[in-house]
């Protein structure tokens, strides 16, 4: 019988790379931001207050002054401190909103790149959706939900078509995560009743970190990720299983 032996790092040796978060203002994007340094990128990180991300100008200036970008996680989105209400009731531009914020950036950002990949013959691409996109938003935010389902439908898409200039593009669905004040208001708006009762639906019996989702990051961007593109992992304490 021959036995095999596999060498699995610990965590990925991301020196000589250059990586580009978006939505790095607190939380999910920060973590991602630090941990993609500690392995070794140069990262740099934009939000909403320096660069408006869905902006196809504003994104290509961007990119030039960055020189090369082997490694985009778009990160951007939220909700843009919407409430849900009846569908009836949502106008066109909070519509618009939401979408470009969470789906026209992760467009913008991802075809901004792809030259600079593609001419390299590597790439890495992480979308950072929610677990509303796989079924359905605690928000009640219908253009959320809309629209981190279509940046699943997106990695799926640019991945095959990418894979055979070696970039890959993956996509992880976070659970609940008290990542930002708008997360933390909507677990604060459920009471202690609620607040069990969600906790109670996760299998690990846990609320998320922005660290949780940042170990995810680092799973998809690593050598050793080189044959997973157009994949979704859920990362919220098993949430999604039922």
């Amino acid at each position: 019988m021959t036995c095999w032996r596999v060498a699995v790092t610990a965590v990925p040796d991301l020196g000589g790379r250059t990586a580009l978060v978006t939505g790095t203002a607190h939380g999910i994007g920060a973590a991602i931001l630090r941990s993609l340094e500690a392995n070794g990128a140069t990262a740099f990180g934009v939000d909403k207050d320096t660069v408006d991300v869905a902006d196809s100008a504003r994104v290509a200036a961007l990119i030039e002054r960055a020189g090369r970008v082997d490694i985009l996680v778009n990160n951007a989105g939220g909700v843009c401190d919407q409430v849900g209400k009846p569908l009836e009731d949502v106008h066109d531009d909070e519509w618009h909103e939401i979408v470009d914020a969470n789906l026209t950036s992760t467009f913008v950002c991802t075809r901004a790149v792809v030259p600079g990949m593609k001419a390299a013959g590597y790439g890495r691409i992480v979308n950072i959706s929610s677990g509303a996109g796989r079924s359905g938003s605690l928000t009640g935010i219908q253009a959320y939900a809309s629209a981190k389902a279509g940046q699943i439908g997106l990695t799926r898409q640019t991945a095959h078509e990418l894979g055979r200039f070696g970039i890959t593009v993956n996509c992880i669905a976070p659970g609940f995560v008290l990542s930002n004040p708008t997360t933390v208001r909507q677990w604060e708006s459920y009471g202690d009743e609620g607040q069990q009762a969600l906790i109670e639906r996760i299998a690990t019996r846990r609320l998320g970190t922005p660290e949780d989702i940042a170990n995810g990051v680092l799973f998809f961007v690593a050598e050793e990720s080189s044959w997973i593109t157009g994949q979704v992992l859920s990362i919220d304490g098993g949430h999604s299983i039922f």
